[in-house]
């Protein structure tokens, strides 16, 4: 807190994670914040890319890039129409393990990638090893976690030959901030780069763009 109120902001973006004794402190300081909501879907991130494009005075800016990320998508979406079903699942945590349900944005990233989140009906994203051996996904996606973890559960996954993500050596690993925290310009950069993962044909089609 010291540090912020020492750097004097016209603005500060806050989450509904934000401390709220801090947010406090700094409206007592008459210093603005603004609460951004956490984003469920793509159309959320955008909603939110663009409120923050209104505050600063960059709103044409962040409606032309949401215009261009919005037809990369409807681009992707069709190249993988008509590709057969890919039964994937993305880890987001480990100890426990945690999983990304519909209730995430990163549902889009398998469903528009042309595959089905086996744990988008689950009320919570936590699971087990044991369901996921009983579902037994095509494609495993580790986000990584800091440091070291994203390789230790890929080792961890690998003790399972049964798996169909082991058999075909189909475990990857993206960087958090690309998988979790996305703008709705690289949400197209990591959309591609799952749809390779889930259908590695279409990779020559996103070569040049």
């Amino acid at each position: 807190m010291e540090k912020i109120i020492k750097l004097k902001p016209d603005l500060v973006l806050a989450t509904p994670l934000t401390d709220k004794q801090q947010l406090k402190i700094m409206k007592d300081l008459e210093i603005k914040v603004i609460e951004i909501p956490l984003a469920s879907n793509f159309n959320e991130i955008c909603k939110n890319f663009l409120q923050v494009g209104q505050l600063i005075g960059k709103e044409r800016d962040a409606e032309e890039i949401i215009k261009e990320s919005e037809g990369k998508i409807d681009y992707i979406r069709k190249q993988t129409a008509g590709l057969s079903k890919q039964r994937a699942l993305v880890q987001i945590g480990a100890r426990p393990l945690f999983v990304a349900t519909k209730e995430y944005f990163i549902n889009d990233f398998i469903g528009w990638a042309g595959g089905i989140n086996i744990a988008a009906d689950l009320k919570s994203g936590l699971y087990s090893r044991e369901e996921v051996l009983k579902q037994n996904p095509d494609v495993i996606i580790i986000s990584t976690m800091g440091s070291m973890v994203g390789e230790e559960e890929k080792k961890e996954w690998q003790r399972f030959p049964s798996l169909n993500a082991v058999k075909t050596n189909r475990i990857y690993i993206v960087e958090s901030e690309k998988l979790c925290a996305p703008t709705p310009k690289s949400f197209v950069d990591t959309l591609k780069e799952i749809t390779v993962f889930l259908h590695p044909e279409t990779e020559f089609k996103f070569t040049n763009d």
